[in-house]
Formats: C-alpha cells, sequence, structure tokens
C-alpha cells in the first residue's frame, strides 16, 4: 500500500462522498449533507464569500472571507445570516465554526454564537476559538 499526497480529483471526490454516506446509512444517522457556498457581490465584483458543509444535524462556516474595500461594511454579517436563513427549519440544530484570534471572534460573539472553547498558542493571534450557535 502506498501513501501520497494528492490533488483533488473526480475519482477520490465520488470515493468520499460515497464512503461517508454510506458509513452514516450504517449507523443509522441522517446524513443530510449539503456543500454550501454564498457571495455578496456588488456590481459585478465579488465583495465577500462564505462556504462550509451542513451534514448530520449540523451546519459548518468552513470559511468567510471579505474583500478588504468592504471589511466593517456589514458584508460578513449578511453572509452569516445568509447561512442561517438558508439552513433554519432544514433539520439542523446548530452551526459551527473556527476563528483564531487575529480573525473574528468579536464579530462572530456580535452575531449571538456562543464560545465554546478556545486553544491557546502563545501567540495570541494564532489561539483558536471554537463557536456554535443554536438555529
Amino acid at each position: 500500500m502506498e501513501i501520497r499526497r494528492i490533488e483533488d480529483n473526480e475519482k477520490i471526490g465520488e470515493f468520499i462522498n460515497r464512503e461517508f454516506t454510506d458509513y452514516a446509512v450504517d449507523c443509522e444517522v441522517a446524513l443530510n449533507f449539503e456543500e454550501f457556498t454564498f457571495a455578496a457581490e456588488d456590481d459585478g465584483k465579488i465583495a465577500g464569500v462564505i462556504t462550509g458543509r451542513a451534514y448530520y444535524n449540523e451546519v459548518h462556516i468552513g470559511d468567510l472571507i471579505i474583500g478588504k474595500e468592504y471589511r466593517r461594511a456589514g458584508v460578513g454579517r449578511r453572509l452569516v445570516a445568509a447561512v442561517e436563513d438558508a439552513f433554519k427549519g432544514k433539520g439542523y440544530e446548530k452551526i459551527a465554526l473556527t476563528t483564531f484570534g487575529f480573525q473574528a471572534p468579536e464579530f462572530y460573539k456580535k452575531l449571538g454564537y456562543e464560545l465554546e472553547f478556545v486553544r491557546e498558542d502563545r501567540d495570541p493571534k494564532l489561539c483558536k476559538y471554537f463557536y456554535l450557535k443554536k438555529i
């Protein structure tokens, strides 16, 4: 058996989807899987993007990236709200996410996300914050 790093390809994606789904079925757990991307556009220009996955009973925000000229203009708040609105009432109970100290811990707190845990680092900018919000 060989272990090697590979680039994303269709064969790997099919394997992941099949095995992820089959394992949930074997364990009698509703998979409820959905990937998502929402973009904020301003006259055809991308102002920000939020991505993630929903599975089982949880939505997980993976990335929230706002263009430099659009920061502190409400774009991030609107993108997070789009995710919350999209998944309410669809069988998901919570939204989970992580952020580093230099990124947006206070931002998520203002949006009603509860801090579950902080994984400390000697560099406070690299402390990792784990947040959760029930929907």
